[in-house]
């Protein structure tokens, strides 16, 4: 049976009155005991009692309480004279806390895993949002000048559903008509799409070509790299003369300069009047530059042999006058068209909102994809702080004992292992930060999705993973807290 006493002398070895803060005195242990037990030279027999009395220092003779008598003396001895909430405090206990989790690495090792995937996926969830909107304005800036476009094709024929260039009605006279009876559009041009084989010498390349005038480029925002774009007596004489992208340029030319080289397409030679500035990826993900640019007319005399466009590209005066182009596009063209009440039409008006809303839609369901895992993550992970702090205090229920015999509070137990747990969810975060950065760029990589890795985010994560270990280590704290340091030392 153990209990506490005092005296008013000072032990040899450690100084409790600079520990506890209280008056001169001393704290011992003592342990009942027959008289007859045999005694030892550095214990005092209480002759009345038939109790030995022996200081803290003395009893701790094997190595392993040595060592565990000096770190609690230098832990408890050394920040209870710093100033509270010094850094001095505040190193100190983080160097114990260290220590603590050192002895058994695998252990610690396993307890961070669910911290770690945690915090790499809110890593990778605000690289994925901010990559995105990046992407975004940038795609918004490359699709056009305020662009709107009209499509050939209705969603629904028949009860059938149809998709672009399905229908034959979108032609000269409908553009002319949209350049006279809006206002409001700044330029429009026709465009006649398809796919050819293109020959220069003995080499070849399969790309697409887009039949456009010349207002095709501003309307855009494709600049010419090199040479000078075709004009309109080009298109009025339906000549066969070709704009090449930078894709198209480097498989059939390399290094060589094309301007003013013939090459042939479906069997019919055209001169290169220019290269097109590098345009990248589009919002679906295709390559821009692997196009090329001839005069609408040479497209649907020449290479398709269709009278009517695929798509009339257009470009509004300001973004505002978007929603109003809208509305009056669509009871022209019904007009022009005959399309009857209640029939569906036969062509689609998009704008660019259109274009990357499936984008939005698919980086919002990745993004959310990747938060549910951080949240599941950090809460199993939280849980298994949790256990591996709730083990460490029955391990180390002894240490707790002795460190309050010494004179240690219980709020500095408590924040002794609230700082342990606080220790391993940092040691995952930043685990964690590097998994977050690896598997941005492999979604990068993949997607061809820009991502990019904010301080924001790596605080955002550093922050989670702290708050994670405080709640989570509450409990193990509380109750390393509230040990009775009598029970604690009786305890095998």
């Amino acid at each position: 049976m153990f209990w506490m006493s005092t005296t008013g002398t000072r032990p040899p070895t450690h100084n409790p009155d600079a520990i506890a803060n209280a008056s001169p005195s001393r704290v011992t242990v003592k342990r009942r005991m027959a008289p007859s037990a045999p005694s030892r030279s550095s214990r005092a027999l209480d002759a009345l009692s038939g109790r030995v009395r022996t200081s803290v220092t003395p009893c701790l003779r094997s190595s392993s309480r040595m060592r565990r008598a000096r770190m609690i003396e230098y832990t408890f001895g050394g920040w209870m004279t710093a100033a509270p909430g010094s850094l001095r405090r505040a190193a100190i206990v983080l160097r114990i806390a260290w220590r603590a989790l050192s002895r058994n690495l695998l252990r610690t090792g396993l307890a961070v895993v669910g911290i770690t995937i945690g915090t790499g996926a809110v890593i990778a969830t605000v690289a994925i949002g901010e990559g995105g909107a990046a992407q975004i304005h940038q795609q918004l800036q490359m699709l056009g000048d305020n662009l709107v476009w009209v499509e050939a094709g209705g969603r629904t024929v028949n009860g059938l559903r149809t998709g672009t260039g399905t229908t034959r009605t979108l032609v000269m006279g409908d553009m002319q008509a949209m350049l006279a009876s809006i206002p409001e559009l700044k330029s429009c041009s026709p465009q006649v799409d398809g796919s050819m084989q293109i020959i220069y010498g003995n080499q070849n390349w399969r790309t697409s070509f887009r039949g456009v005038s010349p207002e095709y480029v501003d309307i855009r925002r494709w600049r010419v790299a090199t040479g000078e774009l075709f004009t309109p007596a080009h298109v009025e004489s339906a000549a066969n003369v070709v704009l090449l992208g930078q894709t198209v340029v480097d498989r059939l030319f390399g290094d060589e300069d094309p301007l003013g080289k013939t090459v042939r397409i479906r069997n019919m030679p055209f001169k290169v009047l220019g290269t097109l500035g590098a345009k990248g990826l589009g919002a679906q993900g295709q390559d821009q530059d692997d196009t090329m640019f001839v005069p609408f007319t040479t497209a649907e005399k020449k290479l398709k042999g269709t009278p009517w466009f695929d798509d009339v590209m257009c470009s509004a005066v300001s973004t505002a006058s978007i929603p109003r182009i809208e509305e009056q596009l669509s009871e022209l063209l019904r007009e022009r068209h005959h399309i009857l009440p209640g029939q569906p039409d036969d062509f689609n008006i998009r704008k660019p909102e259109d274009v990357i809303k499936a984008q939005e839609e698919m980086a919002g369901t990745l993004s959310l994809l990747l938060a549910s895992v951080a949240a599941v993550s950090l809460v199993v992970g939280g849980v298994g702080i949790m256990n591996i702090m709730l083990v460490s205090v029955t391990e180390r229920i002894r240490e707790i004992g002795l460190r309050m015999a010494v004179g240690a509070r219980g709020r500095d137990v408590a924040l002794q292992f609230l700082a342990e747990a606080v220790v391993l969810c940092l040691a995952g975060a930043t685990a964690g930060v590097l998994v977050g950065v690896l598997v941005s760029r492999g979604i990068s990589e993949a997607m061809s999705w820009p991502m990019l890795i904010s301080p924001f985010a790596v605080a955002a994560a550093t922050l989670s993973a702290a708050l994670t270990g405080l709640v989570f280590g509450y409990y193990p704290a509380r109750k390393a807290s509230r040990q009775d340091p009598i029970e604690a030392l009786r305890y095998e």
